[in-house]
């Protein structure tokens, strides 16, 4: 396949972004007008910030929108100077064609350093007649109270179920794939609402068949089947720990799943665990958050999952 699904199936009109209903629909009424205000999208990855950003330009200018238009992004230089040189340039110069504005889109400007936003809140301010400026970050805690008091903010979540659903059958019709319920489920609780790994997913298992099924994705993204994470919650629990520990060793090395990916799907399963108590599962979570914090310090991986098998064990 020669073609970037998440290219290819790129939204180029407000009716095709799926979710974030509310906020399509006020952006949607700024370029009716002609007229917006600075913009800040925040929220998770894959929910459809970048996305919007592009219709919005699109449908605001038309066939000059390239013209009009500046898009930076983490991977370009993101210090002082691209500020005060690159980014003032452009704002400083009049739009082409009959437009009132032009518009700098600062993707994940959350990694813009302190200096560097100080010096972007000055020429967002002295700028306005000419350029707005559309900022999309993960984390809005992330980007100084002055930018943020420039901006109106929109805050994006993950997709909902429903529009999963319809933007996997989008793309299933198109592709000529088939898959069924369980797979579409699989791939809801893989992705979490990310629109963007769900192409990447259903790309990957297509180049394998045209017919996708729960096992197909589990093998594709290299993870553990939930039941196989339950299995071993429940054999430590049982205080069958040499089982456990036997079966996290032998799940780690068939999927090829490191300390931190495992220690994520033991964390999200416990909650199906019927054989302990709600009190029994807070504490589990409570231990899971000291051994992840430990691995993420750089501890041996195995060592302590098994130490959380123990611990499940007493």
């Amino acid at each position: 396949m020669s073609t970037i699904w998440t290219e290819k199936y790129r939204p180029q009109t407000f009716s095709e972004v799926k979710g974030q209903k509310f906020i399509v629909e006020r952006v949607k009424k700024f370029v009716e007008q002609k007229n917006m205000p600075h913009l800040l999208f925040a929220g998770p990855a894959g929910c459809g910030k970048s996305t919007l950003a592009l219709v919005t330009v699109k449908e605001l200018y038309g066939e000059t929108w390239k013209q009009n238009f500046l898009e930076l992004n983490a991977s370009d230089e993101r210090g002082i100077d691209v500020v005060r040189n690159t980014i003032k340039d452009f704002a400083r110069t009049r739009p082409i064609g009959n437009s009132v504005f032009k518009i700098i889109f600062l993707d994940e400007c959350d990694s813009l350093t302190k200096e560097a936003q100080q010096a972007l809140r000055r020429t967002m301010e002295n700028y306005v007649t000419t350029t707005r400026f559309l900022l999309s970050c993960n984390f809005s805690s992330k980007i100084i109270d002055p930018i943020q008091s420039r901006c109106t903010v929109f805050r994006f979540k993950p997709l909902e179920e429903q529009d999963i659903k319809e933007y996997i059958a989008n793309i299933a019709e198109k592709e000529g794939i088939t898959i069924d319920e369980e797979a579409i489920k699989a791939i809801e609780d893989i992705t979490a609402g990310d629109a963007r790994r769900i192409t990447n997913i259903l790309q990957s298992c297509a180049s394998e068949s045209k017919t996708i099924t729960k096992e197909i994705i589990y093998q594709t993204i290299s993870a553990a089947e939930p039941q196989e994470i339950k299995e071993i919650i429940t054999l430590a629990i049982n205080k069958k720990f040499v089982e456990a520990r036997n079966l996290l060793l032998d799940t780690m090395l068939k999927h090829g799943l490191s300390g931190l990916d495992t220690i994520k799907q033991i964390q999200k399963e416990i909650w199906n665990i019927e054989e302990i108590t709600d009190e029994q599962k807070i504490n589990t979570i409570d231990k899971i958050g000291e051994f992840e914090f430990r691995m993420v310090e750089g501890s041996d991986e195995f060592i302590q999952l098994e130490a959380l098998l123990a611990s499940l064990a007493k």
